[in-house]
């Protein structure tokens, strides 16, 4: 293994560990569907469906209910 080799493996290796030295102290933040499991939020915002048609030849229509 020459001296290049040894060089590229080191600047590989830093940069892994940088990336994981950054993620490793950080914490996601409370969400309380992922936390207990439950499709219910307290207070999530509005629900809202969209619907796309396209046909060919034909304008695209994007009509937005909100439920």
């Amino acid at each position: 293994m020459d001296w290049q080799t040894i060089a590229a493996l080191a600047v590989v290796a830093g940069t892994a560990g940088v990336f994981l030295a950054r993620a490793w102290p950080r914490r996601r933040k409370f969400s309380f569907e992922r936390e207990t499991h439950c499709g219910c939020g307290s207070a999530g915002p509005a629900r809202n469906s969209v619907v796309f048609h396209a046909r060919k030849g034909q304008r695209a229509q994007v009509i937005v209910k909100v439920k």
